[in-house]
């Protein structure tokens, strides 16, 4: 079966506010048999964009207006668990980092080849197809967590590191914090600082909507 086998089939949504960049990405990724649509700035795409479509969003990081980490922040916000690959004219490690503890699929700069691009694109879509898992168990390992797991869960979905974390949780040793994040792993059900930081907003969302 073809992965990409669902309802609707996945959208490429790309974000720059470059209208050359977004032709060629555009022109390439239909290439590869995908649907485009093309925005030319994150306001835009938060305007016209329907979020439940799965499939990605390859979105610059500086644009004029709202940036694309701006957008991130945004869609985090919201409760928006698309996938992002953010593309980067500039290598900044530091960036890159911040990005990926704050839920973005990949990191990927503008002069990456082809192959290397396509896999982070087709590797965020697998994630965004992926059956999504019944409201009321996702709600109910959410219960299953402890207060301050909760805390520690809901911090790092904001893109802190375990130390940050400690701090400001009262100055608890990164030790705990590790303790409290393994728990909050194996209860949720994922691995990593993304998968909590998607499981965190998609958990917010569900209660956002139950109200």
């Amino acid at each position: 079966m073809n992965a990409f086998q669902t309802i609707e089939p996945p959208l490429i949504r790309i974000v720059d506010d470059e209208e050359r960049m977004r032709e060629s990405l555009a022109f390439m990724l239909r290439q590869e048999g995908f649907e485009c649509a093309m925005y030319p700035s994150a306001e835009a795409f938060l305007r016209e964009d329907s979020p439940s479509r799965p499939g990605c969003l390859l979105l610059d990081v500086q644009m004029d207006g709202m940036t694309g980490l701006e957008l991130q922040e945004e869609m985090n916000r919201r409760g928006m668990t698309l996938p992002i690959v953010f593309l980067s004219a500039h290598g900044d490690l530091d960036m890159a980092v911040d990005t990926m503890r704050r839920g973005a699929a990949a990191f990927i700069q503008k002069t990456a080849d082809r192959v290397r691009l396509m896999e982070a694109i087709v590797s965020a879509v697998e994630r965004s197809s992926a059956p999504s898992k019944n409201p009321g168990e996702e709600i109910a390992r959410w219960q299953s967590l402890t207060d301050r797991e909760r805390e520690v869960a809901e911090l790092i979905a904001e893109g802190l590191l375990n130390r940050e974390v400690g701090e400001r949780l009262g100055g608890i040793s990164v030790k705990t914090v590790q303790v409290h994040r393994g728990e909050v792993c194996r209860k949720l059900g994922v691995k990593g600082a993304s998968g909590i930081a998607q499981a965190v907003r998609s958990v917010k969302r569900i209660l956002r909507e139950e109200k």
